[in-house]
């Protein structure tokens, strides 16, 4: 019975073949194909807008969203792809591509478990996180899962196997030494480039630091987008081991490296979704920070009326949740509470921001001093 169901998948799969066209529209990373209302494929399937399919084209799959089309520029034997499912499938212009309806996703019911408010434990946060990671989940689904967990909706326990499901799905570096050290500011400071600083000075005095960071979530430039101005940082692996074996330290961009790649799949939904809520970012910063190889994580968190942190109370829960959930995956947290009620530094934004680290690396006249002490602070 077997052998004839996937027979009949693959008679069918034949049948529903299109030519690979490569569109040249952007869809924000989410994979996204484009196939006429009047499409053979897509009359026999009932295909509608927002149906998650699976296109495969050489052996290889992927899943995503499709967009139906009523206008001449797209062919009726033609699945249009976006740059995001183009580059994912890998396909070749005009090559046959396979559409079928995706899998269903066993995962989802979990996530409408915590929609409705119930918990859930590592086996169920595990299956959301790999699919996820896989690239099953649309932008809706997504959004979804964020919201239901935002808030105070992840307890303890909950954020614990939320980061260890994100650690599972990505590779972790050993670099076999018992110090490997880190730092982390939660946010929402604009101007507060001091991983820029600290990296170097802290590398300098011979420890090991191999700082990976995000881009900008809910200000102006995250670490990764200001470094970048300055040096490359969509570093792979072993380009980052190189660097950190050859100067002790280094500063790259966490997706391009893919120690918790559903961390950054995440993140690309929330931030137009401008959500970045207390359990997701303990998960976030420490399922990176693990799987980066660090051993001791320095957390600063700026306390003000417009950051991420608006009390003192709410840095001593943060804190709290952030060294207890470290604790449970073999990290040394330690915490600074600094003052986040003015921007840092002169510029705000990449390129301004890199001219304020330059000018106290430099130790120009000019260097913003604020910058400058809290650079040193954290680096002692």
């Amino acid at each position: 019975m077997t052998a004839q169901m996937h027979e009949a998948g693959r008679t069918k799969e034949a049948g529903n073949r299109l030519q690979a066209w490569r569109t040249g529209i952007d869809t924000y990373q989410e994979p996204v194909v484009y196939m006429r209302r009047d499409c053979p494929v897509c009359r026999s399937e009932g295909f509608t807008t927002q149906a998650r399919v699976q296109l495969t084209a050489g052996g290889r799959s992927i899943v995503a969203t499709l967009s139906v089309v009523d206008g001449d520029w797209l062919a009726e034997n033609v699945a249009g792809l976006s740059e995001s499912a183009w580059a994912s499938l890998g396909a070749q212009p005009g090559e046959p591509v396979a559409v079928t309806h995706a899998p269903p996703l066993d995962s989802l019911s979990h996530v409408r478990a915590k929609v409705y408010g119930n918990s859930l434990g590592d086996a169920q946060f595990g299956a959301i996180i790999s699919d996820v990671a896989a690239g099953r989940y649309s932008d809706l689904h997504l959004a979804t899962f964020i919201t239901a967990c935002a808030g105070d909706r992840l307890d303890l326990a909950e954020t614990v196997s939320l980061t260890k499901a994100m650690i599972a799905v990505g590779e972790r570096i050993d670099w076999g030494r018992p110090l490997v050290v880190d730092k982390h500011c939660v946010g929402g400071l604009p101007g507060n480039r001091t991983t820029l600083l600290v990296v170097p000075i802290v590398a300098a005095c011979g420890l090991t630091m191999p700082k990976t960071s995000s881009r900008a979530i809910t200000s102006p430039a995250g670490t990764a987008d200001t470094m970048e101005v300055l040096a490359p940082v969509n570093l792979d692996v072993p380009s980052m081991r190189r660097v950190v074996e050859r100067t002790g330290g280094c500063i790259v961009w966490g997706g391009s490296v893919r120690l918790s790649p559903a961390d950054d799949i995440l993140i690309r939904v929330e931030r137009p979704l401008d959500l970045d809520s207390e359990g997701q970012l303990v998960a976030s910063v420490l399922s990176k920070k693990a799987a980066a190889g660090s051993t001791h994580v320095l957390i600063d968190l700026p306390v003000g009326a417009t950051a991420k942190v608006r009390s003192a109370h709410a840095a001593a829960s943060l804190g709290r949740r952030l060294q207890e959930v470290g604790g449970a995956i073999g990290l040394q947290v330690f915490l600074r509470v600094t003052d986040g009620e003015q921007p840092v530094g002169r510029g705000i934004g990449p390129a301004l921001e890199a001219r304020d680290v330059l000018a106290v690396l430099q130790g120009t006249r000019e260097a913003p001093a604020d910058l400058r002490e809290r650079a040193l602070r954290l680096a002692a």
